[in-house]
Order: structure tokens, then C-alpha cells, then sequence
């Protein structure tokens, strides 16, 4: 199978050459902000998953439980693996986490999609990705800077962990997403805010004006 060789970012540490390009692009990751709290955990989907909600656990794993080893999503029927996260608001994406392990069951080709909620692995197989990793084989966590031009309003994720370096099954312990992040709706909701506190208040108020014009003009009438 032949792999897209030009986003050697992916290789996390490995192969300085590629990694050239994108240092005009990227910050010290270090300094990115965790996305963690901003994922909506229990919409995540796995597929190809051998125990059920094992992808999201892997997802749901703090910065300091990045190199622990358990749990582990590990693939059912063949080494392909889809996960499906979303956010819950918009984000700026700058880089991917991923640990896996120095063995062949490492992913090896991975294709990143962006706001579509029907990939599944026919349309993984077939859409052209918004970015594609060549990831390494290493028990160290590899960070993958993406192509801030093609990641800056992303709601949600798709992930397509395509093959690995040989083994039946994939193996995968850990994923972290590192960004900026945006409210969706947020002006909406700040007026939403400031007026639904007293829509009472504003009814009152507005009742008394009309009372008191009643009141000038029957006197009014009188005189």
C-alpha cells in the first residue's frame, strides 16, 4: 500500500528533515493549551474497537496518565481503527498526542478528517483527508502539529488509524488534542444572558407607563 509521504510532521521526534517546514507554522508545543476539558467524552464512537469503550477511555486520560499503559484500545477484527470525537465548541487545533508502543502493532498511517459526523471506514477509505500522519514506532508520546490553515473551525474529529508496521491488531494508549477553544453561539448567548433575568421587570415596568398615560389623560379630559 502506498503512504502520503508529504506531512512528515507525524513522526513526532523522528526525522528532523521533515519537520523543517513546519516550524514557521508552530509554537513550542508545550506551550498549547489542553483541549481535554472541551471534548465531549460520551459522544465519542470507536469502531473496531475489541473492548467497548476502550477508545474513549484512552481519550478520557489526563496529561499526567499519558505513559501509563492502562487501558489500552486495542483493535477487534483486523488492525484498522476509526474514532469519532467531538468538541463542545469550536476549536483552533494545533497538535495531536499519540502513544502506542515500539511494536508492530503501532498505527502507522493515520488521516485526520474535520467536521463530518458519517466517516465510517468506506468513506475513510475514499474522502481525501484534511491531513495524513506517518506515526513512528516508540513508547514515547508523539506530537503531531497539524496544518493550522486547514484546523482553525473544528468542531469535531474523525480518525483513521489506516494500518501498522505489521501486526493482526493496533494498539493505541493514549490521545491528546492541544488547541485554542471557542464558544459556539457565544454573543447569542451573552444577550440571551443579560435579558432572561427579567423579562418580568420589563413587563411591570412597561405596564406602569401605560397606567400612568391612562392616568394623565382621563385627567386631562376632566379639566
Amino acid at each position: 500500500m502506498s503512504h502520503c509521504h508529504d506531512e512528515h510532521e507525524g513522526h513526532g521526534g523522528h526525522g528532523h528533515n521533515g519537520h523543517e517546514h513546519d516550524h514557521s507554522n508552530d509554537i513550542t508545543p508545550a506551550l498549547h493549551h489542553s483541549l481535554y476539558q472541551h471534548i465531549n467524552f460520551d459522544q465519542i464512537v470507536t469502531m473496531n474497537e475489541a473492548v467497548i469503550g476502550s477508545g474513549k477511555a484512552i481519550v478520557q486520560k489526563t496529561q499526567a496518565e499519558r505513559m501509563e499503559t492502562e487501558p489500552e484500545l486495542v483493535s477487534d477484527t483486523d488492525e484498522q481503527i476509526l474514532i469519532n470525537i467531538p468538541f463542545t465548541g469550536q476549536v483552533k487545533l494545533h497538535s495531536i498526542q499519540i502513544r502506542s508502543s515500539p511494536s508492530d502493532s503501532a498505527p502507522r498511517t493515520l488521516k485526520v478528517f474535520i467536521n463530518r459526523d458519517d466517516v465510517d471506514f468506506g468513506l475513510a477509505e475514499q474522502l481525501p483527508p484534511t491531513q495524513t500522519f506517518e506515526l513512528s514506532q516508540t513508547s514515547e508520546v508523539q506530537e503531531l502539529p497539524v496544518k493550522r490553515a486547514l484546523f482553525g473551525k473544528v468542531q469535531r474529529l474523525a480518525l483513521f488509524f489506516e494500518d501498522n508496521f505489521g501486526d493482526d491488531l493496533s494498539r493505541l494508549s493514549y490521545l491528546g488534542f492541544k488547541g485554542e477553544w471557542m464558544r459556539l453561539g457565544r454573543a447569542p448567548a451573552h444577550i440571551l444572558y443579560e435579558a432572561a433575568p427579567n423579562p418580568n421587570d420589563h413587563a411591570f415596568t412597561g405596564t406602569s407607563v401605560n397606567r400612568l398615560r391612562d392616568s394623565i389623560s382621563k385627567r386631562g379630559e376632566g379639566d
